[in-house]
């Protein structure tokens, strides 16, 4: 039977958890200390309370369906019920209430109480109290390294606007339920991005999320795009015309009261609001996406529940939660009132701005309406823009109607009543996404559709129709190096009109008709002088076309400039502006600092010769205190850790330009190779190099080095004897991403080394060296143990490798002692790769092709125990 997992006291485990709530204010008054211990003590026993009552709740039942859109109109129905998707097996689990139940059982659905989903919920509970008790102090959600908390959120967002103060602003424009009425509680906030030393009338994206708590990705994705363009504003001609003549405005944390919860582990979908269904009930609050004031309850009870415990619960009243009167209001401060009354009346098709809603889960681009099957009176539009969003992301686009109207919804305050182009995105494929799928497939899928969000806010009605513009490159190296003013420069892009999503219908392409250029001044401003781009071929002709032209640079000013380029096709639709940067230098060579590096444990050699201009002297800074100067310098660092490595170059002239970059520098423990053994995680920047070595026996065989996974382009290396180089080495793969493989089938007894550089930064790389060699099992064993209850002990084993089953048995004596095994590092109650967790002494772990190297055994008292036995075995 498996027990009731005590491992630490909850009380305890909410004083681990406020660790994490460091931005609840401390102001320098004993009432507002008074007032915030306060604040402190009931949130940590509200998620005591909460996190006991979902796991005592079983009312989850699998709804199976025919086909495809038969899922997608119940996950959109149904979203605040869906609790898991499975598509291979054709059904979605749903946590109903009996009215709800009845419904779907009315309308000829198979559904069936799904009691094995009701463990998997307790036990992930359980483990989400463990995740608390790992830690005095959180940083990110437990469990999750890629999501700030809200404190991490907020706090992200004022090191941006400190570090971009020309650029970006946070702005309160609100408070949270517990803000104003329990003493704790956030500011709604808003992170606005735009250069403030431009003027007009600018264009304006608005995106919120978080508004459902539970929904992880959301808040994370809409603040990497703010750190995408501000990181990018000094090198990438798109993020800096977007902010120089756009304005971008990223309500982060809708809805924070609710997230603080939801980062406990709970499912939490709403405010946190007491006055609704108790004020301890882990079902209180109001859903704030059906809480708007516009088309309100507007289904008559159909898009929305009435009933205060309901997870669709939609107020008393419509706008009755101060988070969405801080939404509605600050919405439209942006914009004017562009549509009529009647559900009929189309906004103007030049009306601007775009608002979306960033939610998970289901893989989805939705737009109104949501509480009707009839299109929007701009449907046709939003449809287009909805088609162009999936392309970039991949998901299906529709709209927002599911089996059931939904009502109150955000896009309601903005399309209904203002008649502002609006949109839903569902990331992913859970509400608690891994970080993995996160990194790898949420965040790059979903960062061009927000990109170009903010590239077409000007007329989002129009410009979807028209042609995109891509891989725009000038010649000569002019957008870096530059040229001198005179030099013809060539330019080259290709222009598509036939970008959109297929998943749900098409969308007519038209051929290419024409592609201009202009110069430091974009079309939509007065003076604006277009230039004429040639198709390559000779015809316009194709829905897709490569063109080209020649840039005339005479009489240019000395600087950066921005060439801004798009297409029209036969129907005169014009699509998003691209743009490159033109740079125009006085003809002396251009005074650039680079460095290459190669490490190995805390040695490392730094060369400068990648740098350019008239370079007359170096100076190197180590960031450890010592300082050298020559081309090519070596240094040894002290101690294991990051360093800032500084380049700073001089020329003749007394012009001076430097770089600095992160070095990394570790032990001889952690750039050794074990057999098997993979190094996970590794990153490294453009043209880094980083040396590794493996030891190989003289009866090894079948000799490979892999490297796979993560993103960027790293180049492996491989050499016998000696450290290899970019023109020295036994085997280099040189291919495009990170899967490359050396393979030796007779390999030599000694030490490679291996060499991974950077051919553009990567990051989240896995390398493993493996050879094939006869390798012995082996035993361990300890009896007579006992302990007191939490006391641990534990017993490292050395696993070589090849080995294909480990097997360890706890048994005998009196009490209960707790079996744990874990890879590489003591075991904790949340960290560990096999724990059976079983009354009593008598458990076991069985491991399938366990990693070579050290594994922790190891016991914790769950009550005292004596006479205890433990055995491993391993073959």
């Amino acid at each position: 039977m498996i027990k009731e997992d005590q491992t630490m006291n909850k009380y305890w485990i909410m004083i681990a958890l406020l660790g994490s709530i460091g931005s609840i204010p401390s102001i320098a008054s004993a009432n507002k200390t008074v007032a915030t211990t306060e604040a402190s003590l009931y949130l940590k026993q509200d998620i005591n309370q909460i996190l006991e009552q979902e796991q005592a709740l079983d009312n989850y039942y699998r709804v199976y369906y025919h086909d495809d859109a038969m899922r997608v109109k119940l996950v959109v129905s149904f979203h605040g019920q869906l609790m898991m998707t499975e598509q291979q097996q054709g059904y979605v689990v749903l946590q109903l209430d009996n009215k709800q139940l009845q419904r779907l059982q009315r309308d000829k659905f198979k559904v069936v109480k799904d009691s094995q989903f009701a463990q998997q919920i307790q036990q992930r509970l359980k483990s989400a109290n463990q995740q608390w008790n790992s830690s005095a102090t959180t940083t990110a959600i437990p469990g999750y390294s890629c999501y700030e908390t809200v404190e991490e959120t907020f706090s992200a967002a004022q090191q941006l606007v400190t570090d971009n103060p020309q650029l970006a602003s946070w702005i309160d424009v609100g408070d949270s339920w517990e803000k104003i009425n329990l003493n704790g509680g956030y500011d709604i906030r808003v992170l606005k991005l735009t250069n403030q030393a431009t003027s007009g009338n600018k264009p304006k994206l608005f995106i919120n999320s978080a508004i459902h708590a539970r929904e992880y990705t959301t808040a994370p994705l809409n603040l990497d795009f703010a750190r995408w363009l501000l990181n990018q504003y000094q090198t990438n001609a798109d993020a800096r015309w977007i902010l120089d003549h756009h304005e971008v405005h990223l309500m982060l944390q809708t809805n924070p009261d609710g997230r603080k919860r939801a980062e406990a582990g709970s499912s939490w979908r709403k405010n946190t609001n007491q006055n609704y269904c108790g004020a301890t009930s882990s079902s209180r609050g109001a859903d704030l996406n059906r809480n708007f004031t516009d088309r309100w309850n507007i289904t008559n009870g159909q898009g929305s529940s009435g009933s205060q415990c309901s997870s669709t619960y939609r107020g008393p009243s419509a706008g009755s939660e101060p988070e969405i009167q801080a939404l509605e209001t600050y919405v439209r401060s942006l914009w004017p009132d562009r549509r009529g009354s009647n559900d009929s009346d189309a906004a103007p098709v030049d009306t601007s701005g775009i608002h979306i809603d960033l939610h998970s889960y289901s893989e989805l681009v939705l737009w109104p309406w949501g509480d009707k099957n009839s299109a929007a009176p701009n449907g046709t539009a939003l449809t287009t823009l909805g088609r162009k969003f999936a392309f970039f992301n991949g998901y299906l686009p529709q709209q927002s109607i599911g089996l059931y109207p939904t009502d109150g919804t955000s896009d309601n305050v903005s399309y209904s009543e203002l008649g502002v182009a609006a949109f839903t995105f569902e990331l992913g494929t859970s509400f608690f996404q891994n970080c993995s799928t996160y990194n790898n497939t949420i965040y790059p899928d979903n960062l061009p559709a927000l990109i170009y969000a903010a590239k077409v806010v000007r007329a989002p009605y129009l410009i979807p129709r028209g042609p995109d513009t891509l891989n725009l490159a000038l010649s000569n190296d002019a957008s870096d190096a530059g040229v001198p003013a005179g030099t013809t420069v060539d330019i080259a892009a290709t222009v598509s009109d036939n970008r959109f999503s297929t998943r749900n219908g098409s969308e007519p392409s038209q051929p290419i008709k024409a592609a201009e250029y202009f110069i430091d001044t974009p079309p939509w401003q007065a003076g604006a002088t277009a230039y004429a781009l040639a198709a390559s071929d000779g015809n316009f002709n194709s829905v897709s076309e490569a063109v080209s032209g020649a840039i005339d640079t005479t009489g240019l000013a000395l600087g950066e400039h921005i060439v801004y380029v798009r297409g029209v096709d036969s129907n005169d639709n014009t699509g998003a502006v691209s743009a490159v940067f033109l740079n125009i230098t006085d003809g002396t060579p251009s005074l650039e600092a680079n460095f290459e590096y190669a490490c190995f444990q805390l040695s490392c050699d730094f060369n400068a010769a990648s740098s350019s201009g008239n370079i007359v002297s170096y100076q190197w800074t180590f960031g450890d205190g010592d300082s050298a100067s020559a081309q090519v310098v070596s240094h040894d660092f002290s101690a294991p850790g990051s360093y800032s490595v500084t380049l700073t170059v001089f020329d003749n002239q007394g012009n001076t330009d430097q770089i600095v970059k992160t070095v990394v520098v570790d032990s001889a423990a952690n750039n050794q190779l074990e057999n098997g053994v993979p190094k996970v995680d590794l990153s490294g920047a453009q043209a880094e190099q980083v040396i590794y070595q493996l030891s190989v026996p003289s009866d090894a065989s079948g000799l490979t080095f892999t490297i796979n996974g993560g993103t960027g382009d790293a180049d492996l290396y491989v050499r016998f004897g000696a450290e290899p180089t970019t023109s020295e080495y036994d085997c280099r793969p040189y291919r495009n991403g990170n899967n490359e493989t050396c393979s030796f089938n007779t390999p030599q007894a000694g030490v490679y080394y291996v060499m991974l550089r950077g051919y553009s930064a990567y990051s989240g790389l896995t390398l493993v060296a493996q050879y094939s060699q006869t390798a012995p099992g082996g035993e361990f064993s300890e009896t007579n143990l006992s302990g007191a209850t939490g006391q641990w002990q534990h017993f490292p084993i050395t696993l070589p490798a090849n080995m294909s089953t480990l097997t360890v048995t706890l048994s005998g004596g009196s009490g209960d002692a707790d079996l744990y095994v874990r890879q590489g590092s003591q075991p904790t109650t949340s960290n560990y790769d096999c724990r059976p967790y079983r009354w009593g002494n008598e458990e076991s772990c069985q491991l399938s092709s366990p990693q070579a190297g050290v594994w922790y055994v190891s016991i914790r008292a769950y009550s005292d125990y004596a006479n205890v036995s433990v055995v491993a075995r391993w073959q």
